[in-house]
């Protein structure tokens, strides 16, 4: 599957159950607008709910973006660790991850992390960002693990290739050059791999 269809799969708002309408909903808003410059008054309006309705099943906004991060988390990894499947039996020379993340930098979605978004808008804020986000992270870097060859050196090279792929994401994110924070990305794996390896 594409890396859309995972993120981002297309949703019949209006025939789901009214607690599946306000997290698609926010889902969908949160990612692409930002979760400061979404208000739950126009979620329930684009779910439509009633307030009556959106506070039976969330206590607030900040339940909401709990809710919004882990089924982010549930999709991001299930794409990422699928991606690396896939990328990991081509016969290119690159590693896996770096084609991966290609993949998704290159998507019409794209919009940056949203794990590193949501720390920089509502970190100070809401101190359960950064335990989910880093939970998040520490998913994708054993992701990565897994998928390197068995070795003294694999866990460290995985923490590295986890940071270099944060940059190449912001890099992206920033400047709108995915071929420029690929080819980076690339550079860092390559040299990364090769000094684990000696």
């Amino acid at each position: 599957m594409t890396v859309g269809a995972i993120l981002d799969p297309p949703v019949d708002v209006p025939s789901l159950p009214a607690r599946d309408r306000i997290l698609a909903t926010a889902y969908r808003l949160f990612y692409r607008d930002g979760i400061r410059a979404t208000g739950v008054d126009r979620v329930i309006a684009e779910a439509g709910v009633t307030k009556v309705t959106f506070y039976r099943h969330f206590t607030g906004k900040n339940a909401l973006i709990v809710a919004f991060l882990e089924l982010r988390h549930e999709r991001w990894m299930d794409w990422f660790r699928d991606a690396l499947r896939r990328h990991s039996t081509t016969a290119r020379k690159r590693s896996p991850v770096v084609t991966a993340v290609e993949e998704w930098l290159g998507s019409p979605s794209f919009r940056g992390c949203a794990f590193i978004n949501s720390v920089n808008e509502l970190g100070a804020e809401l101190p359960e960002i950064h335990e989910i986000a880093q939970r998040h992270k520490e998913a994708m870097v054993e992701a990565i693990r897994e998928a390197l060859p068995v070795g003294p050196h694999r866990s460290q090279t995985a923490r590295a290739l986890g940071v270099a792929v944060d940059g190449a994401v912001v890099h992206a994110q920033y400047t709108r050059d995915v071929a420029a924070a690929v080819e980076a990305l690339g550079t860092i794996a390559a040299r990364v791999t090769a000094d684990r390896r000696r």
